[in-house]
């Protein structure tokens, strides 16, 4: 079972991923919100562990733009916080279940299982189909338009996968260098060079215009990042 762990602090998170794997789980840990949203839209796990007080982006904001894409994926959230208000702002954010610091690592075990027991009973949902005429398939590394392939460089695949997880949601340039920053370290880049905020115009320029066709445009929303959503209907 594949696991995604959310938590900065470092101690805890080697602690944990020891007890999961020792437990059965294949567990990808992520030290902060940005790369914890990055995985979980791009990568597929069984259930997640996500933190509420992470660096960069917080564990809330995380879960809501995930909940957008992934309305099944089984999330445990971890806080430090025990009041009613934080546990209820947990929940509605979307999480699955709730745990509070500190906490015995068989009632964590036993709450993801139930978790994973509970999803397994329910019909997986349809995936969403605001697409356009772009053909996306992640595990193959392939995309098209009207069955043309598009040819992207790795920089601009990882960009474009981001932007697709969070379609009609805005996806700040810091999500974006740090979804590239991720994908380095995990050795999938190549031949793009090295991930520099500056750059990030010149491959939304470069997206834009093999997305031409699509149905799909991507918009700058000024101060804020980058959108991607349906093109609008022409009058």
């Amino acid at each position: 079972m594949n696991l995604l762990l959310a938590e900065d602090d470092a101690i805890l998170a080697d602690a944990l991923t020891a007890q999961l794997q020792q437990a059965g789980f294949a567990v990808e840990h992520a030290p902060n919100g940005a790369v914890a949203e990055y995985l979980m839209l791009k990568r597929e796990f069984d259930a997640a562990v996500l933190d509420i007080g992470l660096p960069m982006v917080d564990g809330l904001t995380v879960l809501k733009h995930v909940r957008q894409s992934k309305p099944a994926l089984p999330v445990l959230v971890l806080t430090a916080l025990d009041g009613l208000d934080d546990r209820v702002a947990g929940l509605n954010a979307g999480a699955d279940d709730y745990l509070t610091k500190p906490f015995d690592f068989p009632e964590l075990e036993a709450r993801l299982r139930a978790l994973l027991r509970r999803t397994r009973a329910q019909p997986a949902p349809s995936p969403p189909s605001d697409m356009g005429r772009l053909a996306f398939d992640r595990d193959a590394r392939r995309a098209s338009v009207d069955g043309l392939p598009l040819e992207l460089s790795p920089r601009e695949w990882e960009l474009l996968d981001l932007l697709l997880g969070q379609r009609n949601k805005v996806v700040q340039k810091e999500q974006i260098t740090a979804a590239w920053n991720a994908a380095d370290r995990g050795g999938e880049r190549s031949g793009d060079g090295p991930a520099a905020p500056g750059m990030i115009e010149v491959y939304i320029h470069r997206l834009r215009r093999k997305l031409e066709g699509s149905g799909l445009v991507i918009r700058t929303v000024r101060g804020l990042g980058y959108l991607l959503e349906p093109e609008a209907p022409a009058r």
